[in-house]
């Protein structure tokens, strides 16, 4: 698909420099949105894996540092990606962080940290851009969430309690905005091959000697049918699907792509 610079959707995506958010980033310029990829890594860094990303694509791209830890960063997030390509049309908050450990010893910073970023950066980035979507009459609005947004995994209490707030808060603002032309939806991914699962991988490959792909199965055995890690390109698939005009009558859904996990 093929579309000049004034006929092309722009989209804003968090925590876009790996994992899901690059694989949606990838997605979403192949389909002809340019970009604005947000994320931690340093501003040149980052500028290289956005001119990556455009290049493939043909489309145009600009990357914003911003740590979204920090209430007034996430705030500002939206115009400083307006100001560096232009107001986006697609916001795609996938940036976030996981720690796991029994409430008892769950650490307070990492509960601060956790709903910072995975929940409260969400709130700050979808109240930047809906006033100007809401002019436009248009607006898709992809909140990764997870499986962890729909049921429950023991030691989880932060991740838990953030990714079940994003999914209550996209239903909420999914409400507000029906009739403007917005959707607001969030993808609940199960495992996925992605760096924030590593740890979680790497400690019951342990068990079988090292073997990774060992690990894998254990790890999935418990809750994930397909007994597979799903590729981060299939999530952006769907993230390309939710953004498009064929998705115009779904708003305030939370969909699972979790191998079966949540039909169990």
């Amino acid at each position: 698909m093929s579309h000049t610079t004034s006929e092309r959707r722009c989209a804003l995506v968090t925590g876009a420099t790996q994992g899901i958010g690059l694989a949606i980033a990838e997605r979403l310029a192949a389909a002809g949105h340019d970009l604005v990829l947000h994320g931690i890594e340093p501003d040149e860094a980052g500028a290289t894996i956005a001119a990556r990303v455009a290049a493939a694509a043909g489309v145009r791209a600009a990357y914003v540092r911003a740590d979204l830890a920090d209430a007034e960063a996430a705030a500002g997030l939206v115009t400083r990606a307006s100001a560096a390509l232009r107001s986006p049309d697609v916001l795609v908050n996938n940036a976030g962080i996981q720690h796991t450990s029994p409430i008892e010893s769950f650490p307070i910073d990492r509960w601060h940290a956790i709903v910072a970023i995975n929940l409260s950066a969400a709130f700050f980035t979808m109240r930047a851009a809906v006033p100007a979507m809401r002019s436009r009459g248009f607006g898709r609005i992809v909140n990764i969430a997870s499986v962890h947004g729909l049921v429950a995994s023991v030691n989880k209490a932060a991740y838990l309690a953030a990714k079940h707030g994003v999914v209550g808060l996209s239903k909420g603002v999914a409400l507000e905005t029906a009739a403007q032309g917005i959707t607001v939806n969030c993808i609940c991914p199960g495992w996925t091959d992605t760096p924030i699962i590593a740890p979680q991988i790497e400690a019951r490959a342990a068990q079988f000697g090292g073997d990774r792909a060992a690990g894998i199965r254990e790890l999935l055995r418990e809750k994930q049918p397909n007994l597979t890690l799903l590729p981060p390109a299939r999530i952006g698939d769907v993230a390309v699907f939710l953004a498009s005009d064929a998705a115009a009558g779904i708003t305030g859904i939370a969909l699972p792509v979790d191998g079966g996990w949540t039909a169990q």
